[in-house]
């Protein structure tokens, strides 16, 4: 009878000194698969922020509201006007390419955190979400000219879900 719900493998195993691997319950690295609160985690990078306190967590949550935003910028950002008209579409379009991939590295970062289960950085990347699409891809802040020449076109083009 399967009793691990269909989590084998997830627990890491360790090498003994004879060569053979064996689960040391000393070893053994908690994962979480529900959210949890409390500022002792590790978020993105093996022991950050840790046990270093909740000055350091508090950075850590600003890190990952910081990359959340700037998802939501380069999302609705026009980076390619600034080129200038004259510009060809070969380096409009490398442009874009490394908007794009920049964006989409920024985002996975941001997955990657919100997967540590940690309530408390689940809430900052939606903060920094919500934040930078309300400052750049709400209507708050557009003006009604802005408005009727939108095109709904940005550099890179919106994210789909």
């Amino acid at each position: 009878m399967n009793h691990g719900h269909g989590m084998e493998g997830m627990a890491p195993t360790s090498h003994s000194t004879n060569g053979t691997s064996g689960m040391h319950h000393h070893n053994m690295i908690m994962m979480h698969m529900t959210f949890f609160w409390g500022n002792i985690t590790e978020i993105l990078f093996s022991g950050w922020p840790g046990r270093r306190g909740a000055g350091m967590y508090a950075l850590a949550l600003i890190f990952i509201f910081v990359l959340a935003f700037l998802v939501e910028w380069l999302s609705h950002s026009r980076l390619i006007k600034l080129l200038g008209e004259g510009s060809s579409n070969v380096l409009a379009g490398v442009v874009q390419t490394l908007l794009h991939a920049i964006r989409v590295g920024l985002a996975y970062l941001v997955m990657l955190a919100v997967m540590s289960f940690n309530g408390g950085v689940f809430l900052m990347a939606v903060a920094g979400h919500a934040l930078g699409f309300l400052l750049f891809g709400s209507r708050v802040f557009k003006k009604s000219t802005e408005m009727l020449l939108d095109d709904n076109t940005s550099d890179p083009p919106p994210m789909a879900c």
